[in-house]
Formats: C-alpha cells, sequence, structure tokens
C-alpha cells in the first residue's frame, strides 16, 4: 500500500546539470560500463572475479532457490548501493533496461521482506532465532539504511514507491524494537548509517517519527551503560568475527562516549564519517549547538592531523581505522576508498552549516585523487585500500602489506567500495554548490547549470570549466529579472592568487573575502558574465614536521591535483631518486597519457647502483647521477601495469 509523501528536501527548489568534459566523462563511464559491470558482478557473471552471491542470498531469502547464505554478515549492502546508485543515473538519464533490472531486484527484495517488516537475508537465512542480538558485529541496520537511501534516491528518479514502502515497513519494525520507551533496545548499530538514512527519509517524507529514531540513535550512542559493552556481555564475550575474546574497545564504533564530548576522530574510519555525516544533518535539522561544536572539533582533527595529502583517511588495515595525530605511513596505509567518500558527504553538510571554504577544499582533494583513484579508466577494476608508495615485491611477500595492492582488482568478496564510487559519480551534481541565504556558493569548479531562487527571483546560473587541467572558469548569471543577491567563489587553499572579473571589470581581489569564499553581491541583469582565473603552477607541499613518514620528503601538486611518481616513467627502483630542491617544473600536456593529462617534469638525482662497491653495506655512499623526474597525477596510478608508484619523494641537491 502507497503511504503519502510530503517532500521536505530543500535540493526541490532547485536543480543541477552536470555539463563537464572531465566529470561527464566519469559519469557516462559509471552508467555505460561500471553499472552494469556491477549488476552482473551481484549476479556473479563476472569471470575471474570473486563471486558475490548477494542477489543469490536474496533468491535463497525470497524462496526462489535452495541454498546456503554466502558472503559477508553485510552482503545486501551491496544491493542496496547498487540499487542508489541507479537512481541517481535515472535521474540524469531514463534507461527503459536499467530501470527494468531495477525493479526485478526490487521484487526481489520484496518478496525476502518478512511478514513483520524485517529485512536482512543473513537472518533470514543463517541465524533466524538471533536477529538484534548482536549490533556490535552483525550490520543489520547499517543494511538496512542502506536500503532506505537506495530507496529515497530511486523513488526522487522514478516516481515509483515499491522498494520506499519495503523499507518505510522495515523502519516500522525497527522502530518497534529500538527507542527510549519501557521493552525497546536502548541501543544502535555497530557501523552506522541508518542515522544519516533516516534523515534523508524525514526529508522526504515529512514524518517526524524518522527524524526522532535518527536523533535516538545518534543520542544513545556511548551512553552508560554502555550498550554494546551489555550486548557483548550478555553474548558471553563472543564476537561474530573472532570468537570468544577478553576485549571490548567501543573507541572502534565510536561509542566509547557520547557523540557530543567526542572531540578526536577514532576508530573504524567509514563508521565515524557516516556518524559524523548524521551528526551535521541533526544539528542543522535540530539547530542543535553542542552537535554543531562536536562536528567542528571531529572535523579538525581529522583533517588537520589524521589525512592524507590525497584526501585519504584510516592510517591502519588493523580495523580499517584511525589511529593517532600525525601517523600517517604510504606504505603500510589504508585509506580506504569508502572513507574518502564518506568524507565527502561529511564535508557536503560541513558547507551546508556553514559556508567555509576549508570544507570543500577537503571535498576537492578527496574527490580528484583518492577517490578517483580508486577505479580504473575501463571502469571494472577498483583499490579497496590506496596507498601512497607502492612496492610490487612487498605487497606480496610482505605479510604486513597484503593489504595494499599494486592493481586494481576485478571485485571483492568485501565489496562495499566499487558501488559507493558509482553512487557518488551520479550523483555528483548535489555536491557542487550550497546555497545560504540569498547567496549560491560555488563549491566545486565543474561545468554545471544551476536553476533556482536567489533574491526572490528565478536564477540560472551557467559555470563553464576546463578543471582539472586550467583554471579559468567563467559562470554566466542570468536572473528572471534584475535582483540583488550574492554569489560567492571558492578561493581554493592551494592557490597562490585568484582574478576575477564581472562584464570584463576587474574587481578588487581583497574585497569580499568571506571564509575563503569572494562573495559577489550586486543587481544581477541577464548576461551578467563573471570570470575567473586562478593559477595551476605545479608546486611542492611539505608536510608538518610532526608527521614522521613525510620528512625531509616533498610532494607535487598542481590545482586540486596531487602527482605520484611511477615506475613507468622513472624505471626502478624510485627509492633511489630524489628530486632537485632548486629545481623547477615544467607542465606537459600528453593526449596519449590516459586520455590526456597534464604531465609534470623536473630535475632530480638517482642513486647509481653500478658505482656500488660495497656489499650489503658500506662506509661509502654510492655516487648520484642527474636525471629527468616525470609525475604523473595520482589519479591515473596503476593504469599501465604494475610497478612502484611514490608520492612523497626525498630531496637533494646538486
Amino acid at each position: 500500500m502507497s503511504r503519502t509523501i510530503k517532500t521536505q528536501q530543500t535540493d526541490k527548489q532547485q536543480s543541477v546539470k552536470i555539463q563537464d568534459e572531465f566529470w561527464g566523462g566519469y559519469i557516462r563511464l559509471a552508467q555505460d560500463v561500471v553499472i552494469p559491470y556491477q549488476y552482473e558482478a551481484l549476479h556473479d557473471r563476472v569471470p575471474d572475479a570473486e563471486p558475490s552471491h548477494a542477489i543469490a542470498n536474496f533468491e535463497i531469502a525470497a524462496g526462489r532457490k535452495e541454498g546456503e547464505f554466502h558472503g559477508w554478515v553485510f552482503q545486501d549492502s551491496d544491493v542496496a548501493k547498487w540499487l542508489e546508485a541507479v537512481g541517481y543515473s535515472l535521474s540524469l538519464k531514463r534507461d527503459p533496461i536499467l530501470e527494468r533490472q531495477a525493479d526485478e531486484v526490487i521484487g526481489l527484495i520484496g518478496e525476502a521482506q518478512q511478514p513483520d517488516g524485517y529485512l536482512n537475508t543473513y537472518f533470514t537465512i543463517k541465524e533466524p532465532g538471533k536477529r538484534w542480538t548482536n549490533l556490535q558485529d552483525c550490520h543489520e541496520l547499517y543494511c538496512a539504511g542502506h536500503f532506505i537511501e537506495a530507496a529515497v534516491a530511486y523513488y526522487e528518479a522514478t516516481g515509483k514507491d515499491k522498494l520506499l514502502n519495503i523499507m518505510r515497513r522495515m523502519v516500522d519494525h525497527i522502530d518497534s524494537v529500538f527507542g527510549p520507551e519501557e521493552g525497546k533496545l536502548k541501543g544502535y548499530d555497530g557501523h552506522q548509517e541508518i542515522e544519516l538514512a533516516l534523515i534523508k527519509l524525514y526529508r522526504l517524507t515529512g514524518e517526524e517519527n524518522y527524524l526522532k529514531l535518527s536523533s535516538f540513535f545518534i543520542d544513545q550512542r556511548g551512553q552508560e551503560p554502555n550498550f554494546l559493552r551489555q550486548e557483548w556481555e550478555s553474548r558471553g564475550r563472543i564476537t561474530h568475527w573472532s570468537g570468544q575474546t577478553d576485549h571490548l574497545d567501543p573507541a572502534y564504533n565510536q561509542a566509547h562516549i557520547p557523540v557530543r564530548e567526542q572531540s578526536e576522530a577514532v576508530g573504524h574510519s567509514v563508521r565515524a564519517v557516516y556518524m559524523y555525516s548524521a551528526m551535521a544533518d541533526l544539528a542543522m535539522l535540530k539547530d542543535d549547538d553542542t552537535l554543531r561544536d562536536a562536528c567542528v572539533r571531529l572535523w579538525n582533527n581529522m583533517t588537520d592531523k589524521q589525512m592524507y595529502i590525497t584526501g585519504g583517511i584510516g592510517s591502519t588495515h588493523h580495523g580499517e581505522a584511525f589511529t593517532f595525530d600525525y601517523d600517517l605511513p604510504n606504505d603500510t596505509v589504508y585509506a580506504e576508498t569508502c572513507a574518502s567518500i564518506g568524507l565527502i558527504f561529511f564535508a557536503r553538510r560541513m558547507l551546508e552549516l556553514a559556508p567555509e571554504a576549508r570544507y570543500a577544499d577537503v571535498m576537492e582533494r578527496a574527490l580528484y585523487n583518492n577517490v578517483l583513484g580508486s577505479m580504473a579508466q575501463d571502469g571494472k577494476h577498483y583499490f579497496y585500500v590506496n596507498p601512497l608508495e607502492v612496492w610490487p615485491q612487498a605487497c606480496s611477500c610482505s605479510p604486513g602489506k597484503h593489504h595494499v595492492k599494486a592493481e586494481r582488482q576485478g571485485w571483492f568478496g568485501c565489496a562495499c567500495c566499487p558501488p559507493n564510487v558509482a553512487r557518488l559519480l551520479t550523483s555528483l551534481n548535489h555536491y557542487i554548490y550550497t546555497v545560504h541565504g540569498d547567496t549560491l556558493h560555488t563549491d566545486l569548479y565543474i561545468g554545471s547549470e544551476w536553476k533556482g531562487m536567489l533574491g526572490g527571483t528565478e536564477v540560472n546560473v551557467t559555470q563553464e570549466s576546463n578543471y582539472p587541467w586550467e583554471g579559468k572558469v567563467s559562470l554566466k548569471v542570468n536572473p528572471a529579472e534584475a535582483a540583488e543577491f550574492g554569489i560567492a567563489l571558492r578561493v581554493p587553499s592551494w592557490s597562490s592568487g585568484m582574478e576575477i572579473s564581472i562584464n570584463g571589470e576587474v574587481l578588487d581581489p581583497a574585497a569580499g573575502r568571506e571564509l575563503g569564499y569572494r562573495v559577489i553581491r550586486r543587481v544581477w541583469s541577464a548576461g551578467d558574465t563573471i570570470e575567473v582565473s586562478i593559477p595551476m603552477e605545479a608546486h611542492r607541499v611539505y608536510a608538518h614536521p610532526e608527521l614522521r613518514a613525510d620528512a625531509q620528503k616533498t610532494a607535487i601538486q598542481r590545482g586540486p591535483l596531487v602527482y605520484c611518481l611511477e615506475a613507468t616513467d622513472n624505471s626502478e627502483p624510485l627509492s633511489s631518486i630524489s628530486l632537485n630542491e632548486t629545481g623547477e617544473f615544467k607542465e606537459v600536456f600528453k593526449d596519449s597519457l590516459l586520455g590526456g593529462a597534464v604531465v609534470v617534469e623536473g630535475t632530480g638525482f638517482r642513486v647509481n647502483p653500478s658505482g656500488w662497491s660495497g656489499g650489503l653495506y658500506s662506509r661509502e655512499k654510492a655516487p648520484l647521477e642527474s636525471v629527468k623526474v616525470t609525475a604523473v597525477p595520482y589519479y591515473l596510478w596503476g593504469n599501465r601495469g604494475s610497478g612502484e608508484m611514490k608520492v612523497w619523494i626525498p630531496e637533494g641537491k646538486a
């Protein structure tokens, strides 16, 4: 039965269409290759890729076939993220075949739903009597959250409410189990996700109960007595993953103290940023200063002390987690793709809370480097882990580096990252602009068309850009009638200067600076044109003195792109190369490089192994020889075969 929808989302008052050569290509790749490929992978029809069994689990739960559950306990979520990506894709371009495939999958999901609304194939098939008994490990609410997000995206794209109604039944069931009332569980999921999903559902439907339930999960986390610890004790200290244990660390789930008291990013990085995203949503919707302040503290710690130059977060594979301030190793890094995508979610919400360019700077950094670099140019191979230094032999022979891959994989048994990339790419239009009052903030310089209300009138803003290769951007402002409002342009943190002109008149560069944006407030008329020029020179970046892994080293950045050395261009071992600290860079656009890219060339030195006269060790240094050094955008690495790669490079003198 259909239920009334009362759309609350302010996004419905505006629309954004991407018209960008660079990102348009990736969006088409997601639509034409990635989403169809992942559909086949979910159905276990991709040769030489790890089987997913995700659809098969639903077929068993629905009674269509016999069999056992296979895969991770959260395997359902891969299907949900694929459906969400489909929803976003269909909102950009209708595709009857894709829509039919999605409808068939949704029909299967409906058949797998239990009479009381419960939906989870693991507990339906494998442990039907143990629902809601292991929130710490088993991801029931996490999977539900991803299906809620899929349901919202699919409804908004197609108007079809079958999946939406399935998930509203599931939320009704969840609401009957969890809450502050007597007889309900005073708990929350070990892996945050449902919190931000419920807010999306609230914004779509206007049902306050969804907002209330999201708030409950956030408010309850970390309270004493600690729910996760009590649950663990009641199970005889048994975990899903490792059996009986003597130690439980609620900080891994960000449940060690109440969220409003947290100041440091700790624990599993994806769980953290998903939770922070929901906190920021609730801070805005409920005008909650305590949540807002916690978000700012956590953002500051994470991005100022625990984030890689590529926008990666989570420095250890042990628990896919944060460790401590300035601990950012390059070769044993984790930097999971999903974590950077979650960081982008969090950044977007912080921009909605406050128009501060630093949030957009991080969003841009993570998007153009860690996230984009996780997918091969063919759209069919992926990194789960995104290293900043790779020695292929170490990846295969060192037990401490087995999680690092020198080449992208066709699929994963734990395949959370590929569909996450697809859903981000197909929803990228939601990340380019934010509106505060009557001012449109340009957060990302991506060719696009924005339509909405500013200054009491309908406005169309068309942005043209050749990012990330050139820093020239043009915005044409067309209000329905002359009106006063603001256009704010982000001044990127990596830029050394930014020139702006309106209708050919150059503006004072110091005027109108607000929180990292250049705010232009005036009466706008149809045809007004803003021209922006942002220098994009290649430059060196240095790390904080306490960041030991990068001491005495430098990285190369040009515009939003971080660069790296690959053995393909520089030969091996890369560890023998250093940059000339006084050398200049030369920038060359190479059409032949993977669709075309700017390459940075410089001078440096290489240890000459032929001059080594000792054995394993010697009292004499090996001689140096001058060499040309070539760096390519980090996001392109690993597309030309397996080989060494390095972002941070030592510096030397002639």
